[in-house]
């Protein structure tokens, strides 16, 4: 089962806020010198901490790490990232609800956001804006009727294990993807339009990548934020950290 932290987090620094306000404005007084009660003393100084990390995780920036291949070469399993919670507006924690406009999701970003039907965070990039007619042959992109140019990537070790690594200029975005020689299902040959408020999202391991593909366009109340940077990466618990991917995703 997911744990819902925004929530937990929410229902916490309520909690601890009513008692900061008791504690400060009522209890203190009623007891004089004696020592405060441990349900006090367990929540009400907690307060402060919890609704700074409440207001940064919720209006600036939150920290995700990255549980798949689907954004091969891009990023990998293990990654930890920062993204931005303000690019595309402010929302409320838990509702969701987008309480100030500030921007907009652009062809290229990588973002973070909920699949329809599902409450578990995912992340892609950007392919299709609203109103945009989208078409793959043979994991040649096309957006309304053009191309998308591609051209040869460091393919020195990629190419025995099958596939190909190629740049992709998407409106200006220069990034890599990963395809098979061989395009899978979902890159043979497909076609769709993107409906008024929705985005169309694919991961850059195109053969490998549960995207709109197949779960179909993401609203625009279910984004979460633009994925900017990588700040860590770490295998597992039996390895140590590396700093070495650390740098802007693009």
């Amino acid at each position: 089962m997911d744990i819902n932290f925004p929530l937990i987090l929410v229902i916490l620094t309520f909690v601890s806020g009513v008692m900061w306000v008791l504690e400060k404005l009522v209890l203190r007084k009623r007891r004089g010198e004696r020592p405060p009660p441990f349900y006090v003393e367990y929540t009400a100084p907690f307060f402060p901490v919890l609704l700074v990390v409440l207001v940064l995780r919720s209006f600036i920036v939150e920290p995700f790490q990255i549980p798949s291949g689907s954004m091969v070469p891009t990023l990998k399993t293990g990654d930890f990232i920062l993204v931005n919670k303000f690019a595309y507006g402010l929302r409320l924690p838990v509702t969701r609800t987008k309480i100030m406009d500030l921007g907009e999701p652009e062809r290229g970003d990588v973002m973070v956001f909920f699949p329809p039907n599902d409450d578990r965070y995912f992340i892609k990039r950007v392919i299709g804006l609203p109103g945009d007619h989208i078409v793959l042959r043979d994991n040649q992109l096309y957006i309304n009727g053009k191309p998308v140019p591609t051209s040869p990537a460091d393919n020195s070790q990629a190419a025995e294990y099958g596939f190909r690594i190629l740049e992709e200029n998407l409106a200006g975005t220069e990034h890599l993807i990963r395809v098979h020689r061989f395009a899978s299902r979902l890159g043979k040959h497909y076609s769709t339009v993107v409906p008024e408020g929705h985005y169309f999202m694919m991961g850059d391991n195109r053969d490998n990548s549960r995207d709109s593909r197949v779960w179909g366009p993401v609203p625009e109340d279910r984004i979460v934020g633009r994925a900017f940077a990588v700040w860590m990466h770490w295998d597992d618990f039996l390895s140590l950290p590396s700093f070495s991917r650390v740098g802007e995703i693009r």
